[in-house]
């Protein structure tokens, strides 16, 4: 069984960071946790990821280090991580405009280590149910849009038309992540209810 670290582990670090440069057009996560299993990564289950406990640590564990290898690449001025589910890319490094923040509450989530040891079976059930219901803001809007790799030009039925092919490519039954499938499934519900306020206040005017 694969043991779980409360620390940033460097080899996984690592190992990610040589799986990147080793894959220019970027991996998503799904990929990435199959080449770590072949590799024999014990930062990966070499089971099959069934439990929904098990797979949350294992993502959990796996972005912990890429925010991580994310912060250290900015650091250094030498890169920039995007990370999505279906996309972790290495790209040229982007120097922030002068005076620009802008928050980001999953680096923040995901570099809180504490959320891999208090985090129960429920709560994992619960997180997967209202991530994306929850997400009716503008960042989360454009969160889901990018997890479809789309921008906020796309149409309603391209946003669709995108949503099936990938379900299609990353189905469990065809060897996808089920966590990756989850996440294509709220960020659709998401989308579809911004679609259906848009709808009720076009035909309320």
């Amino acid at each position: 069984m694969t043991a779980f670290h409360s620390a940033p582990n460097e080899a996984l670090i690592q190992q990610l960071h040589a799986l990147l440069k080793s894959a220019p057009a970027g991996l998503s996560e799904y990929d990435v946790i199959q080449r770590l299993r072949a590799n024999k990564s014990p930062f990966v289950p070499q089971e099959p990821l069934l439990d929904k406990l098990v797979l949350f640590r294992t993502h959990f564990i796996l972005f912990n280090a890429l925010y991580i290898l994310r912060d250290r690449l900015w650091a250094d001025a030498s890169a920039h991580l995007e990370i999505h589910a279906l996309r972790i890319q290495l790209q040229d490094y982007r120097r922030a405009k002068p005076g620009l923040i802008v928050a980001d509450p999953l680096r923040s989530y995901y570099l809180d280590i504490e959320q891999l040891d208090t985090t129960t079976l429920e709560d994992v059930e619960a997180l997967l149910e209202s991530f994306w219901t929850r997400q009716n803001d503008e960042g989360g809007i454009k969160s889901a849009l990018a997890l479809l790799d789309l921008d906020e030009s796309a149409s309603y039925s391209a946003i669709r038309h995108r949503y099936r092919q990938l379900v299609s490519r990353n189905h469990p039954d065809r060897g996808g992540c089920t966590a990756t499938l989850q996440s294509l499934n709220g960020a659709m519900e998401a989308l579809r209810q911004r679609h259906q306020r848009n709808e009720t206040e076009a035909l309320s005017k």
